[in-house]
């Protein structure tokens, strides 16, 4: 969706979900805090201990030790296996070449706690990476891409959380004008695609052999690049991909390619951004807006969908969110039980057509999941830090759905 910031085969979509653990001390349904109110992590770098304060909205350069406190990372009740159901969330990465590795550690530990708090046993790691215009053919990382050492560590910290971790590289539409619908990464047009996916190619690399050193359950292969489904080149990079990656090589189709397919992509899994409008006013019940995902959802097939893993699910917390779930840009008035009951009817959905799991859009790598958004300047569709919607993460990640089952015939 949209954001500010084999031969070919055609497939049953399924979101793949990468596994990062994350486990906090917990007091009651919330991370226990030291000091000041922040997590203070224990670091042991070249055989001497570090400590760094934790970070806030507006991150921080990760320079600077404040205590002697050690900060533990929490442990997942129930570790996922395959044939469960996969509750986690989206963590979007936008690093800054002045983030210390202890800081970064740190940050990694805040939110493992926090995903651990809300009785998640999976993470998504996803995290930009830069092209030039619609027609560019160079793929870059820049300055705000993780390099593949600080995403390496982040994964073996979450792993040390029992979480199932994925990653999933993201093109930055910045230089797309993304307020353009025309110059949304799904309609990139490279003047030559062969280089495009050299390109591409090279730069996923050094991220799978990252992603493979530590153990990642899935590594998203491509995010919402409709312009591109179905080019026959894609068998060489995921081919290529699966030589360095044992785990699942996926793809994440937007919703209006899902409903409209086939999505044609030489990969394991496909997931869905599901950002799928209801119609319908701000005090709808639960019921209805079930209703209205499952005739979106019926467009595609009836049924239960064992393969399919909702790979981002989020909306507005505000007024006439559910006509527009995916506005990342508009900031109407706040409205939290808009969002919180949304996520209580996707659960619902993802639990009665027996899908794979799902993960909600999303908390930023910088933030400090535990403070109170600053509706001033916060995106609507953060969900941390808001009870209501953290109370229905929590009630659907603990509920006594099995999943899917380990036969995912559909």
């Amino acid at each position: 969706m949209k954001r500010a910031r084999l031969p070919m085969l055609a497939v049953i979509p399924v979101a793949v979900i990468s596994f990062v653990v994350a486990v906090p001390f917990v007091l009651g349904d919330h991370p226990l805090q030291w000091s000041s109110g922040s997590l203070v992590p224990h670091l042991v770098l070249d055989g001497k201990e570090h400590t760094q304060p934790a970070g806030s909205k507006n991150g921080g350069s990760g320079t600077s030790a404040t205590s002697s406190r050690t900060a533990e990372v929490a442990r997942v009740d129930k570790e996922w296996k395959k044939g469960m159901p996969q509750w986690g969330a989206q963590l979007y990465w936008e690093d800054n070449p002045r983030h210390s590795l202890e800081y970064v550690e740190k940050q990694a530990r805040l939110h493992a706690n926090y995903l651990v708090g809300l009785h998640a046993n999976s993470v998504s790691v996803s995290f930009p990476f830069f092209t030039g215009d619609h027609s560019s053919t160079k793929i870059s990382r820049g300055d705000k891409t993780p390099t593949p050492e600080h995403l390496a560590r982040v994964l073996q910290i979450f792993h040390e959380a029992g979480l199932r971790t994925t990653v999933r590289p993201l093109m930055d539409e910045h230089s797309l004008q993304a307020e353009d619908k025309d110059n949304w990464r799904g309609n990139i047009k490279p003047a030559d695609r062969s280089a495009w996916f050299a390109s591409y190619e090279k730069f996923v690399t050094p991220y799978l052999k990252a992603a493979e050193s530590e153990k990642a359950a899935t590594f998203v292969i491509g995010t919402e690049l409709n312009s591109l489904e179905g080019d026959p080149r894609w068998d060489t990079v995921v081919n290529d991909a699966e030589k360095l990656f044992s785990g699942e090589v996926a793809y994440d189709a937007n919703w209006d390619a899902y409903v409209t397919g086939p999505v044609t992509m030489p990969v394991t899994h496909l997931g869905i951004d599901a950002y799928f409008p209801v119609k319908v006013p701000d005090d709808a019940s639960v019921d209805t807006l079930v209703d209205g995902w499952n005739k979106w959802l019926d467009k595609k097939a009836t049924g239960p969908l064992p393969k399919i893993t909702i790979a981002e699910a989020g909306i507005g917390a505000m007024k006439g969110a559910y006509h527009a779930p995916g506005d990342f840009y508009t900031k109407r008035a706040v409205n939290t039980k808009v969002q919180a009951n949304w996520y209580t009817a996707v659960c619902k959905v993802v639990q009665e057509r027996k899908m794979s799991g799902v993960y909600w859009w999303s908390i930023y790598f910088d933030d400090d999941p535990n403070s109170k958004p600053d509706d001033k300047v916060a995106s609507r569709l953060d969900f941390a830090g808001r009870s209501l919607s953290e109370k229905a993460i929590k009630t659907c990640f603990s509920s006594d759905y099995a999943g899917p089952g380990t036969d995912t015939a559909s």
